[in-house]
């Protein structure tokens, strides 16, 4: 017979060291005491940095003068660099909760504005003469902002690993109203501020690209510190205490975007196509995100939904030759996708897996192909369907620009107004089927089928609802596709953009309504910023999905259920509490 001692209970310490080996742990043990210093003068020296010349010579006159030599200001990267650093002053010398993992964070955003901003100088100089002259002059700016940055990661990983805090204030409602508003409108004009970045939309700058690149490395390290802090956590919160509230309040801020700096003709079509892109995401979010049925040809039922359009519209080149009204277009053709999309989802019944994504890419390849040929007349084949009518009213069109008092806005913003209202009734439609029956029984799909039959869940007409009510979403998004663009050829619905939206999808966060939303947004906006780098542009983008996937595969906005499949197992308490006794067995 044997007896079990068991070791004393031990206290969870507030923070843990971090686990390192070899000489690296030396020396974040050396620097330990340090931390704080280092993360102060990791912030001073990136702001000493930021003014310093990264140029020995001049870029641009007028498009990108922070790239000159003197004089120096607070603009572009160079802001960045000052707003990153008094951070990472500020958190390191009062020591806020989480206040290493903070520095860290917002070091690893110095670093990344150091490095885009300094390989893009010594490019675009030819080499090394960037940074020297002929005369001798050097341009060490951007090395110092470096060596600042990797200062303040070495402070916040030395200082330990302290757990992100749970803030749960609790505040008067007026005040938690009155927060909520202002951080809508303050992620307003971070994402207009993002837009316009390197020149406004439709001005041709030859900078934009790396302009936008550094502000994504800047906003990045700046989440990421506000996600340590607890912050971005207690808003999420906040918003969910306040569900209606914040729901009408961000559709509000949503609407207002034309009256900031990105309220142009050309970033209004740029919007309203990612307001096409994000509802039918949130449609393709019900077939991947909660059932768990692969569908690589999704983009037919966009295409489905546009080609009805398109022949409804009273469209010259249409083969059916009536124009009926813009609301019952929309309704026939979401009804008209709906139906392929219970077509589609029949063979489900009899396949699973990899052989179902081929079912779905067949039927996607087979329509590109008929509207390639022009089966019937109704897709126009290479000559497509062109001189689609606008939406109107009477004499005026959507299309038009319009006047409210001394303001002007662009044209586009009408278009811009109905996608926004479009994406607000799928997300609402999206946001119930979730939380109803319905969703649940998805959700049971996705985690387990033959559980779920078992449990008395008829798997097979729930995975065709699932594909009928996504299709009928995308049906939906096509029809105002065709009346935004006034043409649909079959070029614009390949298997690279179904591709895309299930990228948008699993980038945004699988299941999730804003996750889709995001997904998509950041899909279309990043090759429309990086036009620049015509010849690199797939692969920053590819390397930039493989960067979030590895550091974040639940997505970007994680569905709770994703985030507990893919959370860490918790270590043993007695391995990270000092001091614990191990458990001893005695024979």
């Amino acid at each position: 017979m044997s007896t079990v001692t068991e070791a004393p209970p031990a206290s969870t310490p507030k923070a843990v060291p971090p686990r390192h080996t070899g000489r690296l742990a030396g020396l974040l043990g050396a620097l330990a005491p340090r931390a704080r210093l280092l993360g102060i003068v990791g912030g001073i020296v990136a702001i000493l940095g930021s003014q310093l010349p990264w140029a020995t010579f001049v870029l641009n006159q007028g498009a990108y003068p922070e790239l000159a030599t003197l004089p120096f200001g607070f603009t572009g990267f160079r802001l960045h660099l000052v707003i990153l650093g008094l951070a990472a002053i500020v958190v390191a010398a009062i020591r806020v909760p989480a206040a290493d993992r903070i520095v860290r964070n917002l070091g690893i955003g110095i670093v990344a504005v150091a490095v885009i901003n300094g390989l893009y100088i010594t490019v675009e100089g030819g080499g090394l003469g960037a940074i020297t002259a002929a005369d001798g002059a050097v341009a060490f700016g951007s090395v110092v902002a470096l060596i600042g940055g990797v200062l303040a990661i070495l402070g916040g990983a030395a200082g330990g690993a302290e757990r992100r805090p749970e803030l749960d204030w609790k505040l008067p409602l007026w005040v938690e109203w009155l927060l909520l508003v202002v951080i809508y409108v303050l992620m307003l004009l971070v994402v207009a501020a993002g837009l316009t970045s390197g020149g406004q939309g439709g001005v041709v700058n030859p900078y934009s690209g790396a302009v936008f690149l550094s502000f994504l490395g800047a906003a990045g390290g700046a989440f990421a510190g506000l996600n340590a802090s607890g912050l971005l956590g207690y808003v999420a919160t906040l918003s969910e205490r306040h569900r209606v509230f914040s729901v009408i309040v961000l559709l509000i801020v949503a609407l207002g975007l034309p009256l900031t700096s990105a309220g142009t003709e050309y970033w209004m079509t740029v919007a309203s196509n990612i307001g096409v892109y994000a509802a039918t995401a949130i449609g393709l979010n019900i077939v991947v995100g909660l059932a768990g049925l692969l569908d690589l040809g999704y983009v037919a039922f966009l295409g489905i939904g546009a080609f009805v359009a398109a022949n409804l519209s009273g469209a010259t080149a249409s083969a059916v030759g009536i124009h009926l009204p813009f609301v019952l277009v929309m309704v026939i053709s979401a009804v008209v996708a709906g139906i392929f999309g219970a077509i589609v989802g029949s063979p489900t019944l009899r396949v699973r897996g990899d052989y179902l994504a081929i079912v779905t890419l067949a039927f996607g390849e087979i329509f590109v192909r008929s509207a390639q040929n022009n089966i019937g007349g109704l897709t126009g084949g290479a000559n497509a369907i062109p001189n689609i009518p606008a939406v109107g009213v009477g004499d005026f069109r959507f299309n038009d620009s319009i006047t409210i008092g001394s303001v002007q806005l662009p044209s586009g913003v009408l278009y811009y107004v109905m996608i926004v209202l479009l994406v607000a009734g799928v997300m609402l439609v999206f946001g119930n089927l979730k939380y109803s029956r319905l969703g649940r029984a998805w959700i049971a799909i996705r985690e387990d089928e033959d559980a779920a039959s078992a449990m008395g869940i008829r798997t097979g007409p729930i995975k065709i609802l699932a594909f009928l009510l996504g299709a009928t979403l995308a049906g939906l998004a096509g029809a105002f596709f065709a009346h935004k663009t006034g043409v649909v050829a079959y070029d614009s619905f390949r298997f690279l953009e179904s591709v895309t939206l299930l990228s948008a999808v699993i980038l945004g966060g699988m299941g999730t309504i804003p996750g889709a939303v995001l997904g998509a947004s950041i899909l279309f906006v990043l090759p429309e910023k990086l036009r620049e780098f015509s010849d690199y542009r797939l692969l920053i983008f590819g390397l930039a999905l493989v960067l979030i996937m590895r550091f974040r595969p639940q997505g970007i906005i994680a569905d709770k259920h994703r985030r507990a499949e893919l959370a860490e197992e918790p270590e043993d308490a007695a391995k990270e509490a000092p001091g614990a006794l191990p458990t001893r067995v005695e024979p």
